[in-house]
Parts: C-alpha cells; sequence; structure tokens
C-alpha cells in the first residue's frame, strides 16, 4: 500500500514534527497533516482524505507529547493548578470537536476553511504578541497572574473544540490563550500545554478513529500511518522537550512565532 519513499517522508516527518511538537507544546499535528496531504492528496484513492489524516496524527500526538511531558515535569514547568482548571473542559470538548467535524456540513472543505480563516485571524493576533514580547522582553508577563476557573474553561473549550474538529494537539491555542488570559510565563504555556495534551488526545484519537468508518474510511490505515509516524515523533518529542529548557527564551519565542506563521497560513488556505 505504501511506498519505500512514502515510508522514509513519514519517518522524517514525525521526527521533525516531533522535535517542534515537544519543543513548542503543540503535538506537531499542524505539520503531520499538511504532509500527509501533500504526500498522498485528498483522494488518491478510496479511503484517503482530511479524515484519515486528522485521524492519524492525533494518534501521533500522544507519542510527542508523553516523552516532552516528562521533561518538562523533570524541569518544574507543569503548573498543576492550571491544568485542574483547563482539563475538564478540554476533555469535554475535544469530544464536541470531533463530534462537529464528523457533521456532514464538514464532509466537503469549505466550512472547515472558513473556519480556519477566523482561527487565522487570531493567530496573527497572538503573533504580533508574541513579536513585541520577543523585543520587549520585560513584557513576558504581560499583567497578574489571574488562573481562575472561568478563565481555564474559556481556554479548555477552545482548545478542545480545535483539537477535535481540525486532529491537531491544540497547543496552537492552548499556550497563546494561557498568555493572554492568565498571564503565564511561555515556558509554562508551553509545559502546561504538553501535559494537557497527555490528558486529552487519547479520548478524542479513538473517539476521531472509531467513526472513521462514517466517512467511508478504515481505522487500520489511520494505524498503520500512525505506525509509520510513531516512532521518529516520540524521538523528536524528547528532544524537543528537552530544549524548550536548554534554547534561550528568544530562540524558543522565534521558534513558537514561526510556526504559529505556518500554522496561521495552513488555517487561512491561502
Amino acid at each position: 500500500m505504501f511506498e519505500a519513499a512514502e515510508i522514509l517522508t513519514l519517518l522524517i516527518t514525525g521526527l521533525f514534527a516531533g522535535v517542534l511538537g515537544g519543543m513548542l507544546g503543540v503535538g506537531g499535528s499542524v505539520i503531520m497533516i499538511a504532509v500527509m496531504v501533500a504526500l498522498f492528496g485528498q483522494a488518491r484513492e478510496p479511503g484517503f482524505n482530511q479524515h484519515l489524516y486528522q485521524a492519524a496524527a492525533m494518534i501521533v500526538n500522544i507519542a510527542v507529547v508523553v516523552p516532552a511531558a516528562l521533561r518538562h515535569r523533570r524541569a518544574n514547568a507543569i503548573q498543576f493548578d492550571v491544568l485542574k482548571r483547563v482539563a475538564p473542559f478540554a476533555l469535554v470538548f475535544i469530544l464536541v470537536g470531533v463530534w462537529l467535524s464528523n457533521l456532514a456540513i464538514f464532509d466537503g472543505p469549505e466550512g472547515v476553511i472558513w473556519l480556519g480563516r477566523v482561527l487565522a485571524i487570531f493567530m496573527v493576533y497572538i503573533i504580533v504578541v508574541n513579536v513585541r514580547r520577543l523585543f520587549e522582553p520585560r513584557l513576558e508577563v504581560s499583567g497578574e497572574r489571574t488562573v481562575t476557573y472561568p478563565r481555564g474553561g474559556v481556554v479548555g473549550a477552545a482548545v478542545g473544540v480545535q483539537a477535535g474538529l481540525m486532529g491537531v494537539g491544540g497547543g496552537a491555542l492552548a499556550v497563546p490563550l494561557q498568555q493572554v488570559l492568565m498571564h503565564l510565563p511561555l515556558r509554562n504555556c508551553i509545559a502546561n500545554s504538553t501535559m494537557l495534551i497527555c490528558i486529552t488526545a487519547g479520548f478524542g484519537a479513538i473517539y476521531k478513529n472509531v467513526t472513521l468508518a462514517g466517512h467511508g474510511l478504515d481505522w487500520r490505515i489511520s494505524v498503520s500511518i500512525a505506525l509509520m509516524l510513531a516512532p521518529t515523533a516520540m524521538l523528536g518529542g524528547y528532544f524537543g522537550g528537552k530544549l524548550t529548557h536548554r534554547l534561550p527564551l528568544g530562540w524558543v519565542r522565534v521558534l513558537f512565532i514561526g510556526l504559529m506563521c505556518a500554522a496561521a497560513w495552513k488555517m487561512a488556505a491561502i
């Protein structure tokens, strides 16, 4: 079913997505899905399209974030008071997001494209905020730390819906929303996001793969692709989590801005 060149491409993609995902707390799905679309197309043959790629990427998210979370835990960067307020909402809303992704309106590309464009606008705002903080380090934490259940609910709901609907880890929203709503430092936001994906990714991945049949897709193909991505993604996630605490904060922020630009471009579908 898969050619040698395709397998090699998936292995390399897993490593690259793992390093960036582990380093930046985003899971790496944006990279994996983009590569799968470029590699296989949206209709290479019956059984290959966006829903399949999202299902595979959601499985691989787990392989990326678990080793990265262990590195963040050793660095004492995970804030469990934040997770206590965010995770319950994210768990519920990732299932809502997967349910939304399976609606008839999303069998075609138009609905997801416009939703992606709304998120892209928000991401542009986040890019501007982080560029400003890059050149003005004193703005790293703008405002008093505010960790509450209402704010955690907003973060968790937004992250869950995005993760379930688009098949991503959710860190592209989890990291900046923690910065904007809770006024947390970037490294803590990344560590919290990584741990949050550990908690939610499995539920979303199972639900998405179970519902693939409704789109005429085979979950076994999704798992096969995930198994080709996962080994190198796990290795990359381990080193990525380590790099978060080794690289200067400015470098981490530059990489984060770059990934946000790529994610915004993809979601805008320009």
